[in-house]
């Protein structure tokens, strides 16, 4: 039977090393979500090099005005189909990957290996890029509130902001894993629950989430949330998240990290893990009261993951 893990306020898999021949932490590369740039995740990679001993942390360089390279995608038909796939329009950002995993490489021992750390897009970007690239010394991908799934179709009110790129990911990228040799570990938040524009919400206060049990021997996570209770009136807040939340998953009274569903975030396959009161961007973030996936006390949660 799984434990049931609970923490006052965060919940979590937070096993150490487990046996085994201890190895050399392997250098991580960060890779930036939509709209987010290179100085957005410093305090990460400085905290991964200074706190936790990794030989390097290598953040993509990336800027905000980039970003807007990708409205070359207006110009494909397939955008007006929603069908559109990464490649070409997403190749300066695949580039940028690229540019800092020869970065980390050069840190590595020899036949040493490299972990990937996706926030948000940056999470499925890294799915690409491990199709499209070697990706033969990688043996980490782990993602941090990144929407993993495409948006359902049918469902009125959803429309495919990605216009098709999720679901070529999701038809062309390899599923997850959790082996030896590649593990994938998809991390959550449940920062608010959203509702819909209008009417109450039918999400019940008290739920056990079992999230999926990967792979060979790979940890599965419990989470509780029965301490958790549902306002009897949404507020516009939520109702205003709850909208986001429909467009990526197709239901707006959900939890999530403000930005991405919870149900978005995991995938089958992976180790997938939720964080309580966790929000999903270091930009507007704060260490204390609103703290985001890599902030120091959720960072301490996960950071093993790399050490092992």
């Amino acid at each position: 039977m799984l434990p049931l893990l609970s923490p006052p306020r965060l919940r979590a898999a937070a096993n150490g090393i487990a046996g085994g021949t201890a190895t050399p932490p392997r250098p991580a590369v960060i890779l930036p979500g939509l709209g987010n740039n290179t100085g957005d995740y410093a305090p990460l990679a400085a905290a991964l090099r200074e706190d936790h001993g990794l030989p390097a942390a290598v953040v993509a360089r990336v800027t905000r005005p980039d970003w807007l390279r990708n409205a070359a995608g207006l110009a494909d038909a397939n955008y007006w189909r929603g069908t559109l796939s990464p490649r070409p329009v997403l190749d300066w950002y695949l580039e940028r990957v690229e540019e800092a995993v020869s970065e980390a490489r050069k840190l590595c021992a020899q036949d040493g290996k490299i972990s990937l750390i996706g926030h948000s897009a940056g999470g499925w970007l890294a799915r690409v890029y491990m199709e499209e690239f070697d990706a033969s010394d990688i043996s980490l991908l782990l993602t941090l509130g990144t929407p993993h799934l495409p948006p359902p179709k049918g469902v009125q009110g959803v429309i495919d902001q990605t216009r098709g790129l999720l679901n070529y990911v999701e038809k062309n990228c390899a599923p997850a894993v959790y082996t030896p040799e590649l593990r994938y570990v998809c991390i959550a938040g449940r920062y608010i629950q959203g509702a819909p524009l209008l009417g109450s919400s039918a999400v019940a206060s008290d739920e056990v989430l079992a999230v999926d049990t990967p792979s060979e021997g790979g940890e599965a996570v419990i989470v509780n949330t029965s301490d958790k209770s549902t306002p009897s009136s949404a507020t516009w807040r939520a109702r205003f998240v709850g909208q986001g939340y429909k467009q990526v998953c197709g239901r707006a009274d959900v939890w999530g990290d403000g930005v991405v569903p919870e149900m978005a975030a995991h995938l089958e396959g992976a180790l997938n893990i939720s964080f309580d009161g966790v929000y999903h961007s270091p930009v507007g973030a704060d260490d204390e009261e609103r703290p985001w996936y890599g902030s120091p006390a959720i960072l301490k949660q996960w950071v093993h993951h790399l050490l092992s």
